[in-house]
């Protein structure tokens, strides 16, 4: 009877049962993982010590990717019989080398060059393997297709710079956890609407294991921070599924974002990208240092010296970026160039209102 029942069961034939379930699999698997993880960096004093560069002001331990990363491997083990093997076990194989790369860099401290080659080696992996990469830029200053080597070439870019661009946004209570969490449900629906059942149930998935993340990040007496192991493999697959979502809209001609891809990935993760663009031109223009020596001029940073809190911080930029996918949904109509434009003036727009707040509204 089960094996029949089995043999029998399709994913696609009770699609919302089967998000929901990897979704609740996911988040109870984590959310009972990470007091086992706070308990042992408490007990092997596996802390992370502040700085001056910290906004924390106590030792917290820096694990949470652990728990992320345990959840999301049991849920692609247990239901990948029954979707794509070659989509599962790459990203799991790419998830491993960067959890692995992550865990020791906050054990001890890795070198950046050693980080980097391992986020090459698992873009490339999918890349080669699955043929997933950014095929054309879609008529952005009249350029459409893509030769094959400069596809890849950018693609890899992509997948560096996403990568690290939502590590750096990993520096005040929820906001990391928050911002993907937002990209994955966005992104689990259009890959339902894309009839990608296998991506849309590791987006459900990964929200699953972010939303037990978050109860523990924002709690006051047993904090735990997503740490670099959680930064590395959040942000690949984010960027996994960002270069997915634009290939599948790229090469179907029919598809309602096959111009408007690259705009709608760009709002998805607009926080990340345009602050890592903006740090960077401090850094190199302004401060003529290395676009990569840590300071606290993020915009989040910003919104603390002003007078936000943590919380507050996390909710006012999360929420900006709701609008900002909201409104990208909404000028699907107008030309790609113009949605980019339209994209990057509304979205700066809207994160100056916090500081103008401030300034009518003191205290």
């Amino acid at each position: 009877m089960i094996k029949t029942l089995l043999d029998n069961f399709s994913p696609k034939d009770h699609l919302e049962f089967w998000l929901i379930g990897a979704f609740l699999l996911s988040f109870y698997i984590a959310y009972r993982t990470f007091p086992t993880i706070l308990f042992i960096s408490h007990t092997k004093h596996l802390m992370d010590e502040p700085d001056v560069r910290s906004v924390h002001s106590k030792r917290t331990p820096t694990f949470g990717g652990v728990g992320i990363f345990i959840s999301l491997v049991v849920v692609i083990t247990l239901v990948g019989a029954y979707l794509n093997t070659k989509i599962l076990l790459l990203s799991m194989g790419g998830l491993t080398i960067l959890f692995f790369l992550g865990l020791k860099d906050d054990l001890t401290v890795l070198a950046p060059g050693r980080k980097f080659s391992g986020q090459l080696i698992t873009a490339l992996l999918l890349i080669f393997f699955t043929d997933t990469r950014i095929i054309s830029f879609s008529d952005i200053l009249d350029i459409n297709e893509l030769p094959y080597w400069f596809s890849i070439v950018f693609t890899l870019f992509v997948y560096v710079l996403i990568i690290n661009a939502y590590n750096l946004i990993d520096g005040v209570d929820g906001l990391a956890g928050t911002i993907a969490l937002s990209a994955c449900i966005v992104f689990a629906i259009l890959f339902v609407r894309n009839d990608s059942i296998s991506l849309a149930t590791i987006s459900v998935a990964l929200a699953g294991a972010l939303l037990a993340f978050l109860r523990w990040n924002f709690s006051e007496t047993k904090k735990i921070f997503m740490g670099d192991t959680g930064s590395m493999i959040v942000g690949f697959l984010l960027a996994f599924f960002t270069i997915s979502f634009i290939n599948m809209a790229q090469i179907d001609e029919s598809s309602s974002y096959y111009r408007a891809s690259p705009a709608l990935a760009f709002a998805l993760l607009f926080y990340p990208l345009i602050d890592t663009l903006r740090i960077f031109f401090i850094r190199i223009v302004i401060h003529k240092t290395s676009p990569f020596k840590a300071d606290k001029n993020h915009i989040h940073h910003k919104f603390i010296r002003i007078g936000y809190s943590h919380l507050m911080t996390t909710i006012l930029i999360s929420g900006i970026n709701v609008i900002i996918i909201c409104i990208a949904f909404n000028l699907l109509h107008l030309n790609l160039n113009t949605q980019i434009i339209c994209l990057l003036l509304y979205g700066s727009g809207l994160y100056m209102i916090p500081f103008l707040i401030k300034k009518i509204l003191p205290g």
